[in-house]
């Protein structure tokens, strides 16, 4: 999970595990659950720059907790860190997924602070805390929307059924890191209220030093010139599927107009999903987690 958090531990989030016989006993998850289906794919990878560009959308925790982990200063290792323990905990057995998660809430114990100075709405000496479950719910909600809508985006459509099991595992994966049941929406439904509630509201405010980062983030990643034209394909890709709010905070530009960029992003998608993903072999399209389990 990018945020980390303290928590109870994963025998506190058996509850809402979606795997069951055998390999129940092995992970928390097994190949029914839909977040074993959904990250097993490769096209997942195009998430996670969206969701840490939404998580240091929100000032205590681009503040209080971002900034404390060198997340934008080293935005691709961290990346990369979230995926292994994702991974870890979607695919790996129920010691691993706990330890891996009772190392990053240790990690985020120790953060915790005030505001030097006011940052948007938040005034000068608001405390944070890492494990605070207001920052959590938000990194995990981040992690959720920008998981389904590039799924839907790049794989397939999903059925409504199928996006609340995506959020019932998901709420496992938040118990491991911290929260409790009355932290986290209830349904899917409850979740689209939080998103909305998030997005139109005024919690979220990108600071000055996120929007320089998250720019040279997007906009000169540390790749070779000869890998620039598809790094910058995809971080438009990433700019094009934030949510509207986030994205004009920002500032990202040049952008083509909302109707041809929604044009190009769903065309691209369109293709991928009809022409390359049914013929590419388990070895290309799935993770290496994904073929292991």
């Amino acid at each position: 999970m990018s945020g980390g958090a303290h928590a109870t531990g994963g025998a506190h989030a058996t509850g809402g595990a979606r795997a069951t016989g055998g390999a129940r006993a092995s992970g928390y998850f097994d190949d029914r659950s839909m977040l074993r289906r959904m990250h097993r794919e490769r096209a997942l990878a195009l998430s996670g720059p969206r969701a840490l560009l939404m998580q240091a959308a929100h000032p205590l925790a681009v503040t209080g907790l971002l900034a404390h982990t060198t997340a934008l200063e080293e935005p691709y290792d961290r990346l990369a860190r979230t995926a292994k323990v994702l991974s870890t905990i979607g695919f790996g057995s129920r010691a691993e997924a706990d330890e891996v998660s009772r190392r990053v809430r240790a990690m985020h114990r120790r953060v915790r602070g005030r505001l030097t100075a006011a940052v948007g709405p938040y005034p000068a000496g608001t405390p944070y805390r890492a494990d605070d479950p207001e920052l959590l719910l938000w990194v995990l909600f981040t992690l959720v929307d920008s998981g389904l809508v590039v799924y839907r985006k790049y794989v397939r459509s999903l059925a409504r059924p199928e996006e609340a099991a995506y959020w019932e595992d998901y709420k496992v994966v938040g118990r491991l890191f911290g929260l409790r049941d009355s932290d986290l929406p209830e349904t899917i439904d409850d979740l689209d209220a939080y998103r909305r509630r998030m997005l139109d509201a005024d919690r979220l405010f990108v600071t000055d030093w996120a929007r320089r980062r998250a720019r040279e983030i997007v906009l000169e990643p540390p790749v070779p010139w000869a890998a620039r034209p598809l790094v910058e394909t995809l971080n438009f890709v990433t700019i094009a599927l934030l949510p509207s709010q986030i994205r004009r905070q920002y500032g990202f530009s040049p952008l083509p107009p909302a109707i041809v960029r929604e044009a190009l992003v769903a065309g691209g998608a369109e293709y991928v999903k009809r022409a390359v993903l049914p013929f590419l072999p388990d070895s290309v399209r799935l993770v290496p987690h994904a073929r292991a389990a």
